[in-house]
């Protein structure tokens, strides 16, 4: 059993299972459906959107390094941006973190029930949907209330399978292609623009996001300020390289991927079969569901930072004296995220994610500047050129929040307007760690 942290909660997670959870967290359904997105975009020049998404991610991600190893309790981008900018602006980004988490999750909920449709059509009738989502999200729930060790092992046999299967398209597709030669692609029906870029690579912002919610459960890592930025780096070069070339097959394999709903499955049909194809949609049920399970795993620790550090009501920050998880918050997760899944589609859910996931983006950016005049002794890893690094991260962020739809921006600002009153409610309450409301 690994060491107990000061909250009560156990540090079992080592380097290699946080770059598999951070893995898991990033790569879930989408790029089963993002290529003929990107590709109706750009064309042939669609890989490409890839390496300059992977390029703006990189400075966000250096910039969550360099921060995230100077913590090793529980609480990620919330307690960054407390410790840096105060009670007020850690809050927003709570919630901000959580709304984020919480439609990503809901999103791909919905999308296994949509993939599943392949083999029991009845999966999107009203009360096999609810059934269906009900027992899946609450299987994941037992597991995580039963123990960090259990669920992270699913996570890494979920992972693994995952990345095998995606290998295995890739490596086959390859293949093909050198024997072949590539297929005659559709002429796009309008000139590619910087509106386009700018449109692709918002989408596959969201396609990489998703590593930052790993670091709610600092507090159960071994060793999070060794780990953290090498777990980071180890997932993003494997999740770039997978998109990339998961994205090249597709271009050659398919005269039109943008008319395609399931760009992969169609591109194993145009090669191998039906089988095939099959394979495919069961690989996608497999990248859901682990993708589901990684954020049931570290998604609860928000509230529970939240509450050990009196921002939240205490009982969020309770931790089961048998299982030693906090089993509150984990309950609490479990009920929004079904809501969010029954009552949201994927396309809301998943603009509204992205939306809010560039606001914690910017706030790690800010938080590397001011921690480095706050903490300037701290024994934590040094990006190079952090202060360039965070003022390019701010920049990326703000040129694609410009292109998010208006329409997402009520919700937004309905939040903030929660998460403040939230802060007038608590703040007069004891700040410091394990304190409760």
């Amino acid at each position: 059993m690994g060491a107990e942290s000061s909250s009560g909660l156990v540090r079992t997670i080592g380097r290699w299972s946080l770059s598999a959870l951070i893995v898991n967290s990033i790569i879930g359904g989408g790029i089963f459906g993002l290529p003929s997105v990107v590709a109706g975009r750009l064309g042939k020049y669609a890989p490409l959107a890839y390496l300059v998404a992977a390029a703006g991610i990189a400075l966000v991600a250096a910039s969550l390094g360099e921060v995230a190893s100077q913590f090793s309790e529980t609480g990620g981008p919330y307690l960054y941006a407390r410790m840096a900018l105060g009670r007020f602006w850690g809050i927003q980004i709570a919630w901000m973190t959580w709304l984020s988490r919480i439609t990503a999750a809901s999103g791909t909920a919905n999308l296994f029930a949509t993939y599943l449709a392949e083999f029991f059509p009845r999966a999107l009738q009203p009360v096999y949907r609810v059934t269906i989502l009900s027992t899946l999200i609450g299987l994941l729930a037992i597991i995580n209330y039963q123990g960090v060790r259990s669920a992270t092992r699913v996570s890494d046999f979920l992972t693994s399978i995952k990345i095998f299967l995606l290998l295995m398209f890739i490596g086959a597709g390859l293949g093909w292609l050198m024997a072949h030669g590539q297929v005659v692609p559709a002429l796009l029906t309008h000139a590619v623009t910087l509106q386009d870029w700018l449109g692709a690579v918002l989408v596959l912002v969201f396609a990489y996001g998703g590593f930052e919610a790993v670091f709610f459960a600092t507090g159960e890592t071994r060793d999070p300020r060794k780990d953290s930025a090498a777990a980071l780096f180890y997932a993003l070069v494997l999740v770039t390289a997978i998109y990339t070339l998961v994205q090249v097959v597709i271009n050659g394999t398919l005269a039109n991927p943008t008319g395609s709903e399931r760009p992969l499955a169609e591109s194993a049909r145009y090669i191998f079969g039906n089988r095939a194809a099959a394979a495919i949609a069961c690989g996608a049920l497999v990248s859901i569901y682990g993708y589901l399970g990684a954020n049931m795993l570290h998604t609860p620790r928000l509230t529970f930072a939240l509450a050990e550090r009196g921002d939240f009501p205490r009982f969020f920050a309770a931790v089961h004296q048998r299982f030693r998880t906090p089993h509150v918050s984990i309950v609490v997760y479990t009920i929004l995220l079904l809501v969010f899944t029954l009552m949201g589609s994927f396309r809301w859910n998943v603009t509204l994610s992205s939306v809010s996931r560039l606001l914690t983006y910017a706030s790690f950016a800010v938080a590397l500047l001011v921690l480095r005049k706050k903490r300037p002794e701290a024994d934590a890893f040094r990006v190079r050129g952090g202060p360039l690094i965070a003022i390019l991260t701010l920049a990326f962020c703000v040129v694609l929040f410009m292109q998010t739809p208006l329409s997402n921006l009520s919700v937004v600002i309905g939040v903030i307007g929660i998460a403040a009153l939230n802060w007038v409610l608590v703040r007069n309450n004891d700040a410091s760690p394990h304190a409760g409301a």
